[in-house]
């Protein structure tokens, strides 16, 4: 999926459409087979809905081959972030949105505090996909295919990474909730305060604090 925006420019500008699709179909199978024989059925508002986006994919991929028109694989991205808000956009309106329901995966304790933060993050999370999808579509309306591969091959990870990384490290230093692994040890060395760091009285003031006996 990460090399999906460069193999489409390249379809649509060097190579031939239907091969590259056929090539991408070929990538993708394999996933699909795998969801497909696992069943079940997704419901808008679940978790088990993002199974769909390799099957959502490869659908319009396969649509594309069979027409040979480049306006099936240039919407993937936009129907992966509508399919994205159609999971999580729901849950703003049940007891518990999609941001809680993983962060109970790790501390099913949430407290009042933490569980409206799961809230925010759920409504902020439904605004980047709309965000998203608004761009893609400008794009494909302009046929911008150099921007539009760029933006999805590139800016939108970023811009994905950077939302992860800005409420991971809020999170954790708004509700101190050390987890176990490497990056949370070292992010809760640069979150607790050094002596050093401890505030000491202004000049002039009186030093109140017990002297230990030697």
């Amino acid at each position: 999926m990460v090399a999906y925006p460069m193999a489409v420019y390249l379809g649509l500008t060097r190579w031939n459409l239907r091969g590259a699709s056929l090539v991408l179909l070929a990538l993708l199978a394999p996933v699909v087979v795998r969801r497909l024989w696992r069943g079940g059925r997704p419901k808008l508002g679940d978790v088990s809905t993002l199974a769909l986006i390799p099957v959502l994919t490869a659908a319009l991929i396969g649509l594309a081959a069979a027409l040979n028109r480049a306006g099936a694989v240039l919407i993937v991205p936009i129907a992966i972030h509508g399919l994205l808000l159609a999971t999580f956009a729901p849950t703003l309106w049940t007891a518990r949105p999609m941001i809680e329901r993983f962060a109970r995966l790790q501390h099913d304790d949430l407290s009042p505090a933490e569980v409206a933060w799961c809230r925010l993050w759920t409504r902020v999370w439904c605004g980047f996909f709309v965000v998203n999808i608004a761009l893609d579509a400008a794009l494909v309306a302009l046929d911008a295919i150099w921007w539009w591969t760029v933006y999805n091959g590139l800016v939108a990870y970023i811009l994905m990474g950077l939302l992860f990384a800005v409420e991971w490290i809020e999170r954790k230093r708004r509700f101190r909730r050390p987890g176990d692994g490497l990056p949370d040890r070292l992010l809760a060395r640069v979150l607790t305060p050094r002596p050093s760091d401890e505030p000491r009285p202004p000049p002039g003031a009186v030093d109140r604090r017990p002297i230990s006996e030697p």
